[in-house]
């Protein structure tokens, strides 16, 4: 039978015990991992904190588009209504302005605000060209008419103004001469 000698184990330790020399190197390598383990916590919670606040600010979102609908059809019920029909007329008239005067109030206080586009630089990220004019009473690249009004959630667009952007004036280039 074989026995064991002093020299057959020297270079081994046993189970949980580390040599001296490796102590602070598992140390610093064990402090990495877990100062890794807590930054990547905290960014977790960061992130998540972030999408609570975006989904509390931005979740009337689909919702306000659907509103706009209304607030389209009041307006093109106040514009296509005159003062000169009757006083019957005025009532109504008067009804819907007060209706589309407390949608508009509400509308601003979830942060949903209209886009001021008439005269404007036209604005890729706001508007929506549908024409262009050859209007000379607007600067080249200006918004000449608003076509449906454009609205902001916060600091997003809900919806871009449909606008109708002046052109610049075409200059009559000399025609070749005929022969």
């Amino acid at each position: 039978m074989a026995t064991k000698t002093m020299e057959d184990g020297l270079g081994e330790l046993p189970a949980g015990e580390h040599k001296e020399s490796d102590q602070p190197q598992e140390s610093t390598a064990e402090r990495d991992r877990l100062m890794r383990a807590l930054a990547d916590a905290e960014n977790t919670r960061r992130i998540a904190e972030r999408r609570v606040q975006d989904a509390r600010q931005y979740a009337i979102a689909d919702f306000a588009r659907e509103l706009l609908q209304v607030a389209d059809n009041l307006r093109r019920a106040i514009d296509t209504g005159s003062p000169e029909q009757g006083a019957k007329d005025d009532g109504l008239l008067g009804g819907v302005v007060a209706t589309n005067r407390i949608l508009t109030q509400i509308l601003k206080r979830f942060g949903v605000e209209e886009i001021e586009a008439l005269n404007r630089p036209f604005d890729p990220m706001k508007h929506e060209a549908v024409m262009e004019t050859d209007r000379s009473d607007q600067p080249p690249g200006s918004v000449a008419d608003v076509l449906e009004n454009g609205y902001m959630l916060h600091d997003r667009l809900l919806r871009p103004a449909r606008v109708v952007v002046a052109k610049p004036p075409r200059t009559e280039s000399p025609s070749p001469p005929q022969q």
